[in-house]
């Protein structure tokens, strides 16, 4: 549950665009609830570097996903506290495979937005380029015309993926030890079976 909240704390992306203007880059992090840079200004940075292509000026109030995701990590928060009470493997099981499908929603959601942004370009751009794109990568690095792009997870979404790995082990190991316990309920109930065996 631990390693979930810290979403509230730390990014859960970076997206770094280096540009002749800005040969050291300017880096934009994405929380669950918030974007924002390594230093003030980075967004409007961005929305400069951005406007030269044509691309649309991001503005977090815009992205709905930022409004309702704080809402589902605090509930997937408390299904994990419920689990560690109740300690049922089918609990942990169930927890870590819903996070799945969220991460796996969130990157498609991320794809998405990432696509509008790099593909519904204004007309009245200063660089046009007949038939061009200027979608940055979903994870990795990619050239566009003097740009480069850098997509990375950051520590928040690190830690998720944490949570995601400690809720199938917890599964892994409550299984292991349920079954253990009833192989032992086992043998203590049936003494005659066993005294027998070992006499054989």
């Amino acid at each position: 549950m631990i390693s979930l909240l810290t979403l509230f704390v730390f990014p859960i992306w970076r997206i770094t665009l280096i540009a002749p203007q800005y040969p050291d880059g300017v880096t934009m992090f994405i929380w669950i609830n918030k974007l924002g840079g390594d230093s003030p200004g980075v967004l409007q940075n961005v929305n400069i570097l951005n406007h030269y292509v044509g691309m649309k000026f991001i503005v977090a109030d815009s992205i709905p996903e930022l409004k309702y995701f704080p809402t589902i990590i605090l509930i997937m928060g408390g299904l994990a506290l419920l689990a560690s009470l109740i300690n049922r493997s089918w609990m942990y099981f169930g927890w870590g495979v819903i996070m799945v499908a969220l991460a796996v929603a969130g990157i498609y959601d991320f794809y998405l937005w990432e696509y509008d942004y790099g593909h519904n370009l204004s007309p009245e751009a200063p660089i046009k380029i007949p038939g061009a794109s200027f979608q940055p990568p979903l994870f990795g690095t990619k050239h566009i015309l003097n740009f480069i792009a850098k997509s990375y997870p950051h520590l928040g979404g690190y830690f998720a993926g944490l949570a995601i790995f400690l809720a199938f082990a917890a599964w892994w190991i409550k299984t292991k030890m349920d079954k253990n316990e009833n192989i032992d309920r086992n043998s203590i109930g049936n003494p005659v079976g066993n005294s027998l065996q070992t006499q054989a």
